[in-house]
């Protein structure tokens, strides 16, 4: 039996092949019927967003996380990457800000929250997850990374893949996690 893994708001990506690659207009995060109609419950092995949840509210994050669960087989992992809000960066903070201007190439006009690696985790735990962090910064801007496999989600918007993170300090971060069912 193979594999199922989804990626949820690829953009037209597609960093992880062998993956199904999904849109809004093929799987609406906030609609149980839309779930349903993609896929069994407990049959995804994996479950990959990068920078999707900065663009719903905390309440929404938490109904989507809830319904993502129902189609995690248990021990199956979900990654999630957002834009850091403790990563120490002026411009980095005003593009990733709520309703800001985004970068020139990617405006991100429709942040509806920044998450901090607290807050995310957070929300994934009252979803019922155990969560481990695996790229973020701490409330003194300090970077923590713990290693991760690309096998179980490549996130571009890494530390270890992006190309303008490979010097010494982090340009365009993301705070990464990896939230596990029970």
């Amino acid at each position: 039996m193979s594999e199922k893994k989804v990626v949820i708001g690829a953009g037209g990506y597609n960093n992880n092949p062998g993956w199904i690659h999904t849109e809004q207009s093929e799987l609406d995060l906030l609609v149980a019927s839309s779930w349903s109609a993609n896929f069994e419950q407990e049959s995804l092995s994996a479950i990959l967003a990068e920078h999707v949840w900065e663009h719903l509210t905390y309440e929404e994050g938490g109904k989507a996380a809830e319904l993502a669960y129902q189609y995690l087989k248990p021990g199956g992992h979900f990654r999630v990457a957002v834009p850091d809000g403790l990563f120490q960066n002026d411009e980095y903070q005003y593009n990733i800000q709520v309703g800001g201007p985004g970068p020139a190439d990617h405006p991100a006009f429709d942040h509806k929250i920044v998450y901090t690696y607290s807050s995310l985790r957070q929300l994934f735990e009252e979803a019922e997850f155990a969560v481990q962090l695996l790229e973020y910064h701490d409330e003194n801007g300090v970077f923590h990374c713990v290693d991760w496999r690309e096998e179980d989600g490549v996130i571009f918007r890494s530390n270890r893949v992006d190309p303008r993170n490979q010097g010494e300090v982090p340009l365009f971060p993301s705070l990464i996690i990896d939230a596990i069912k029970k």
